[in-house]
């Protein structure tokens, strides 16, 4: 496969021992603070869109994601993030712009899960683009995903982060008690030592992990640490930044010009991402 920007900043955070933040983007704000972020901290950044941005508006969203990245003065790059059908990821390749997609067959039985993820996964790197699976399944819903929130979670467990990395993905998203969306009064309750286990198997194999269920309320800096620490290297963040956007549009539209507003939900969301890149360690890598 030729060079892959993704596949880049991912091995240099597995090197240097840090997570890259993958900021979930609905709109041209998002990806406007995601690379102001990444420039002001000199962080890497990766820009997701859900398959939601492609049903939306087509190839605009990307196209402007793969142009902003491309202009930045530091590493950013284009993922696609819980794609769940062939249709979807095949689309989302044939647009150009993606740097990787994640093959999100999660709703699926086992077997068809693991063929359906190895047919997509070889689609993927025949075109140049790497590939996120997900062994296990991560509970609970988020906007812009089809809801699988009526599915049961189920933990990843070594010997099936092993079955998966049989299928040529480049990056593992595990289950290990983290969920989509809103955590109970209790908060999250992570299962480090099956995270240590799992990263125990992937670290051999060249197979980066990555963090979702990073939700903005619940997720202190300490809890981000331990999770680089036991081998996150991408890190997906939404509604931590995301709420300042509607946050800022909620308490000032119609009280000020509406180039303030986008400007001031665009500042808003910039500073989330910077105390964030921070917290997992990329400020200052680029």
């Amino acid at each position: 496969m030729p060079k892959n920007r993704a596949l880049e900043i991912i091995d240099a955070a597995a090197a240097g021992g840090y997570a890259v933040m993958g900021t979930c983007c609905y709109n041209i704000e998002g990806i406007i603070a995601s690379v102001r972020a990444a420039e002001a901290q000199r962080s890497p950044v990766i820009i997701q869109l859900f398959p939601w941005a492609i049903e939306y508006a087509d190839g605009l969203l990307l196209h402007a994601a793969r142009e902003a990245a491309d202009k930045a003065s530091v590493p950013v790059a284009v993922h696609m993030d819980h794609a769940q059908s062939p249709e979807i990821i095949r689309r989302a390749a044939a647009l150009g712009g993606f740097d990787g997609i994640m093959v999100d067959m999660s709703h699926y039985e086992k077997e068809d899960n693991m063929r359906l993820t190895r047919e997509l996964v070889g689609y993927l790197h025949e075109r140049g683009i790497i590939s996120e699976a997900e062994p296990g399944r991560i509970n609970g819903g988020e906007d812009g995903v089809s809801d699988t929130g009526d599915l049961e979670g189920i933990l990843t467990t070594p010997e099936q982060a092993e079955e998966f990395m049989d299928l040529g993905i480049d990056w593992l998203a595990p289950a290990f008690g983290n969920v989509h969306g809103k955590y109970g009064p209790k908060g999250p309750q992570l299962d480090y030592p099956r995270l240590a286990s799992i990263f125990a198997a992937t670290s051999k194999r060249g197979v980066n992990l990555v963090l979702h269920g990073a939700s903005g309320e619940a997720f202190t800096e300490e809890i981000y640490r331990e999770c680089v620490k036991n081998g996150m290297r991408k890190a997906n963040v939404n509604d931590a930044f995301n709420v300042e956007f509607t946050r800022v549009m909620r308490e000032k539209a119609d009280k000020v010009p509406l180039t303030t507003l986008l400007e001031e939900a665009t500042s808003a969301m910039q500073v989330v991402m910077e105390k964030l890149m921070r917290w997992m360690g990329s400020a200052g890598k680029a």
